[in-house]
């Protein structure tokens, strides 16, 4: 099967917890395994993360550990009878003095202390992701007193959120902190950050895994108003950016949420940032063997957008299918990338003026491989921002990035158009020493034969990151020759 550009997020948990599954999963082309801490005991977290672990070693791949924090959303609490169906018109009371566990077709409870305050007389909220809205009609106390605009079947515990936006919970809880601790403990690659408002919720966040002395890059989940409105300073400040479109599309509404969507994308890859495109990918295969038309669509048009990931939810964690969603997703992505729109070049900071000698060196390489016939990019590089830079452009050719950092290794893996190699050299190594290695590598992994060009990135100084500044042209030759 053809190499994928765009990389799939996969979510663990129970459907995965079978090594015969995860297995499947990682051969099918999941690079980045996703734990939801939303879900699940920290035993459970740990006991996926290993299993992920000695199963990608066993297969001979490189996987990278997501960790998702669950941040502050807001749920109603639960039914006598595990749910309600409520009439359109009808009254339903949301207030935090009913009984956590014995709500009815009247109202529920609502721990949420400072709902009152954040909501008016007018104002429209919406449950399990939109489904079912109430509009409030006056506030007694503690009681909210709503008029039910859309009715429907609604069950325990289901998200509540206020369109437009405006609930002011903070986005880093105490359980967040805990959660934080617990990724750097294992040393987990990513972690997303749930419900962020503002680029102080990252700064935030980075603060605490520098603490706990971990290495984690962060991961800004971009669901909310205020999270759209300081959306510059809010990538600036991120190493990634999550398009998570459930909290997202309820807030904003959904006729916007397909042109947020690429607008978010787009602005990610402008500031040299990765960006993940997530909720109800393949929602259909929780319990079906096969995506709808639509769910392909949607798939495909992320890939042709330029989104770096695609990911998986319930669909991998809980769903009766989560092989087959991931190898029916990597189908789409490989045919979306085939598209024409994806292939044609374009003309994507042709006019910059760069800061960094390693980002000029990046963009001046990928201009000379897709005008040249070469058939791979190798970058020598510490840190894997050189491979960053050239993954912002379309490009068929492959990026590889060959590291003696594992860090690195697990870090570009979310890269779109960027797989790692992990190389084992000594800063002395002399340049025909790593030739060779190259067109070794090249060879045994089927990427060249010999007699193909590749371009290759480097640094007089080894060992230093982001001091690539050299470029150049090698013939793929066999050791003997």
């Amino acid at each position: 099967m053809k190499k994928k550009r765009t990389k799939i997020v996969a979510t663990l948990g129970p459907s995965t917890d079978s090594p015969q599954v995860l297995e499947k999963i990682i051969n099918s082309g999941a690079e980045i395994l996703r734990i939801n801490l939303s879900h699940g005991t920290n035993s459970d977290h740990v006991k996926r993360i290993k299993l992920a672990r000695k199963t990608a070693t066993k297969n001979n791949k490189y996987i990278a550990i997501m960790l998702d924090l669950q941040g502050p959303k807001i749920r109603i609490e639960s039914f006598s009878g595990g749910s309600v169906y409520l009439e359109e018109g009808n009254i339903f009371i949301l207030d935090k003095s009913i009984d956590p566990k014995k709500g009815s077709v009247n109202g529920v409870c609502v721990l949420y202390k400072n709902l009152t305050q954040d909501i008016s007389i007018g104002d429209t909220l919406l449950l399990n992701d939109g489904l079912i809205v109430i509009e409030v009609l006056k506030i007694n106390g503690t009681a909210i007193h709503c008029k039910i605009v859309q009715g429907g079947l609604l069950s325990d515990r289901k998200g509540l959120n206020k369109s437009g936006g405006g609930l002011s919970v903070d986005a880093i809880t105490e359980q967040d902190e805990k959660g934080i601790k617990l990724a750097c403990s294992l040393e987990v690659d990513y972690i997303a950050v749930s419900f962020v408002k503002s680029e102080e919720d990252i700064i935030r966040v980075r603060e605490l895994v520098k603490q706990n002395n971990g290495f984690a890059h962060i991961i800004a989940k971009i669901e909310r108003t205020e999270a759209v409105e300081n959306i510059y300073k809010i990538i600036d400040f991120s190493d990634a950016i999550m398009v998570a479109r459930g909290d997202l599309a309820v807030e904003v509404g959904y006729a916007s949420m397909t042109a947020l969507q690429k607008k978010l994308i787009r602005l990610a890859k402008e500031h040299n940032k990765v960006s993940i495109t997530a909720t109800q990918m393949f929602e259909s295969m929780i319990t079906n063997s096969s995506p709808t038309r639509a769910e392909v669509s949607d798939v495909a048009n992320a890939v042709m957008d330029g989104t770096d990931a695609v990911m998986l939810s319930a669909e991998s964690a809980v769903g009766s299918y989560p092989e087959v969603a991931v190898s029916k997703m990597s189908e789409v992505i490989i045919g979306a990338e085939k598209h024409e729109s994806f292939k044609s070049l374009n003309d994507y900071r042709i006019n910059a003026i760069f800061e960094n000698i390693d980002e000029s060196i990046a963009m001046a390489a990928i201009y000379i491989a897709n005008h040249l016939n070469i058939k791979a990019i190798v970058s020598l590089t510490e840190s894997g921002s050189t491979t960053l830079w050239m993954s912002r452009l379309r490009s068929e050719i492959p990026i590889l990035a060959f590291t003696r950092n594992l860090t690195t290794v697990r870090k570009v893996l979310l890269y779109r158009g960027v797989y790692p190699q992990f190389i084992d050299i000594v800063d002395n190594t002399d340049l025909n020493s790593m030739d060779q290695l190259i067109s070794e590598t090249l060879m045994r992994e089927n990427i060249a034969s010999p007699g193909d060009l590749v371009l290759c990135t480097f640094g007089d100084l080894r060992g230093i990151p982001g001091r690539t500044n050299s470029i150049k042209i090698l013939e793929v030759r066999n050791i003997e020759s």
